[in-house]
């Protein structure tokens, strides 16, 4: 059977030519949301859906809309004018209050996919990786049909995959289903990571469990440095420490030190004592110092460069995808040794006057070095002026002896800028709490 998409016949809402009768709701997801005038308004990120006595199909009964600050709002369908491939039509009105998911609901997207249901012979098992809604007669959505894909038999080959009607499919109202990630994750694989941290919030923490298993360490640990640090220890806790320590090198040293500070030290020595010495090493040196300080929220792993290297040799470093935006911005010229704590600094140089000099200019004769640069000890606020006096994104700290330690990042000094848990808020105001 052939994979589920858009149906052909139209339908119409009030007088407005929409989308098919049949949708498939994971090609939905993360597709934008436009007002009448045209003006986005945010993004879908599930299907709110209740289910129904035996042999009454679900009625769909809105779309969770991500908006502005990452806040989750409820549209219901019935302010929908528009379904199409690639746009979500509203008429204008939408309550922005945080979208808060009742007992009686269920999200398509967050607790149907993947879960393991049996098909109308009873012997054919398989997990659901698509979930179909079809307008009835009274104008109302209704869930009607579900593409289920069995199990594969061989290693090489995917199983067969099924349409079929929702009351012909069992396990789909089980209160404890048997429920995996892969197709979540498909649906997920485009969000950025502090969207998809937003959207891990939203589940249940038995859900949010299940795809944390599934995902890849480095992808977690993204994930794990956009989430609150309540949650990120509720993770951490529910790896096996192996895993947990793999995760953790694979975070920004400053996130994981900040991470492991909020564990007990024996629990954070045995996780330092299975990563990756060099690794670790970063990370101890960070644990040393007040976590308000400069040496409490440097990065350990900026571009540095010697003095002779060339502009071409700079520019090719900061293209690097792994690198963040703020890191990318500047890169730190020095002598050997070049690994944090390295010799003597020497300066920095920024991007923009990379892109301005000839590709053959050695970076030892652009740097700037006519700042006073930020000491391991400077405080928060100290940091944070020398940043916006010198409109910068990111800045060295230096130690006594003239050796770059590290190097800030104006996200860092946001991160603990803005009032504890402000990542609880999602997209609330929080201005209240700056200091």
């Amino acid at each position: 059977m052939c994979a589920p998409g858009w149906a052909s016949a139209p339908v119409v809402l009030g007088n407005v030519t929409t989308a098919p009768s049949r949708i498939f709701l994971a090609r939905l997801a993360g597709q934008v949301v436009f007002d009448p005038s045209g003006d986005q308004v945010g993004k879908l990120r599930d299907v709110v859906i209740t289910l129904r006595s035996a042999g009454q199909l679900p009625r769909v009964l809105g779309l969770v809309v991500e908006v502005l600050g990452r806040r989750r709002v409820f549209l219901p369908i019935t302010r929908v004018t528009s379904l199409e491939a690639g746009q979500i039509v509203t008429t204008g009105v939408l309550n922005v209050r945080r979208f808060e998911q009742r007992a009686s609901e269920t999200l398509v997207l967050g607790e149907l996919l993947d879960r393991t249901v049996t098909l109308p012979d009873g012997d054919i098992k398989g997990t659901v990786y698509d979930v179909a809604m079809q307008k009835g007669r009274n104008s109302e959505w209704f869930v009607s049909q579900v593409a289920v894909r069995e199990g594969s038999k061989r290693f090489t080959r995917r199983g067969q995959s099924h349409v079929v009607d929702w009351p012909d499919v069992a396990g789909l109202a089980a209160e404890e289903p048997v429920q995996g990630a892969t197709h979540l994750l498909a649906v997920m694989d485009a969000m950025r990571p502090a969207d998809l941290a937003n959207a891990l919030r939203d589940l249940t923490l038995k859900r949010r469990m299940e795809i944390v298993a599934e995902l890849g360490d480095e992808r977690l640990a993204d994930v794990l440095e956009e989430l609150p640090e309540l949650a990120q220890v509720e993770i951490l806790g529910v790896l096996d420490t192996e895993r947990a320590a793999h995760v953790l090198e694979e975070m920004q040293p400053d996130d994981a030190a900040d991470l492991l500070g909020e564990l007990s030290a024996e629990a954070a020595e045995q996780l330092l004592a299975l990563m990756e010495p060099d690794d670790a090493d970063d990370v101890r040196r960070l644990l040393v110092y007040e976590e308000r300080t400069a040496g409490g929220m440097m990065t350990t792993e900026p571009v540095i460069l010697p003095p002779d290297a060339t502009l071409a040799e700079a520019l090719a470093r900061v293209r690097e995808p792994e690198l963040s935006p703020s890191l990318a911005a500047a890169v730190y010229v020095s002598r050997a040794p070049l690994e944090t704590p390295t010799g003597r600094f020497l300066g920095i140089v920024h991007i923009q006057r990379l892109l301005r000099e000839p590709p053959s200019t050695l970076v030892g004769a652009i740097v700037d070095n006519d700042i006073e640069w930020p000491r391991p000890q400077s405080t928060l606020p100290a940091v944070a002026r020398i940043l916006a006096a010198y409109n910068l994104v990111a800045c060295p700290v230096v130690d006594e002896n003239g050796h770059l330690v590290g190097a800030l990042t104006v996200d860092d000094v946001l991160d603990h800028l803005l009032p504890e848990g402000w990542r609880d808020h999602n997209g609330e105001e929080v201005a209240d709490g700056l200091p």
